[in-house]
Order: C-alpha cells, then sequence, then structure tokens
C-alpha cells in the first residue's frame, strides 16, 4: 500500500513530475474558484441571492453551500486529503451544474454563461484531483486501483 499523498500513478509506480504539476494546477485552480465566490455568498451579494432565491434555497443554501466549498477548497490544498476534497467539490459543483440546467439556465444576469463555465472547470478539476488521489481516501483509499 503507497502511502504518499502526492499524485499517483495507477501501477503504483513513484509520481511522475508532470503529473504531480498538473494535480496542483487542478488543485488550485478549483481552489481558487470556490474561494473567491465565498465572498459573494457570505456578503448577500444580489447576484448571489437572487440565484439561491430561484432555486429556493435564500439564505440556507447560500451559506451551506459556502461552506461546504470553503471545507472542499482547504482540503485540496492539503496533500493527504485532497482527493476527499475534490470529492466534496464535485458534491457540491455537482448541485450547481444541475441547477444551472434546470432553473437557472447557463446564462445568470447576462453573465455570458461564465458563471456555469466556472461550475464547468471546477467540476472537472475536482474529478481529476479526486481519481490521481483517489488512493489517499480514507477507508476505500487502499482498495482502490
Amino acid at each position: 500500500m503507497n502511502s504518499t499523498a502526492t499524485a499517483l500513478p495507477v501501477s503504483g509506480a513513484p509520481p511522475s513530475l508532470a503529473l504531480t504539476i498538473v494535480s496542483w494546477i487542478a488543485r488550485l485552480a478549483a481552489a481558487a474558484i470556490l474561494l473567491q465566490t465565498l465572498y459573494f455568498k457570505f456578503t448577500a451579494h444580489p447576484d448571489s441571492v437572487a440565484i439561491f432565491t430561484a432555486v429556493g434555497m435564500e439564505p440556507w443554501g447560500r451559506y451551506a453551500s459556502g461552506v461546504t466549498e470553503l471545507v472542499a477548497a482547504v482540503l485540496m490544498l492539503v496533500p493527504r486529503v485532497s482527493a476527499l476534497g475534490g470529492l466534496i467539490a464535485l458534491g457540491v459543483i455537482g448541485g450547481a451544474i444541475v441547477s444551472h440546467l434546470t432553473v437557472l439556465g447557463i446564462v445568470v444576469n447576462d453573465d455570458g454563461g461564465s458563471l456555469f463555465a466556472l461550475a464547468v472547470v471546477v467540476f472537472l478539476c475536482s474529478a481529476f484531483v479526486a481519481w490521481v488521489h483517489r488512493r489517499t481516501l480514507p477507508v476505500v483509499g487502499s482498495r482502490l486501483g
């Protein structure tokens, strides 16, 4: 069982420098996007309030998703638990994407779809992080190939 907290290739061999670099880029990108949205959620920015009102989750959903995104971002930046952070981010951002596709639409408040695009970037980066670091997951990580 390999207990290293860096990016793990499928073979179990030491991670390549390229995989480690790409993993850090994905982790930093997802965390940066998640963290920058917290200001809007926690200060009750009118756009954030409008979004959560539209999906019927204002204000509790705005605060809950903000706290969850904060936890996910921090965990993704900690090598030993980055996969767990990736999974949490996948859950919260998956909910955001479903909300865009079912209630909000791709374009929200004339943003040209940028909020949706950022959600997709976070989803892809988080999925990559969760997959690459899957062996570090508590309880099940050692059983994953």
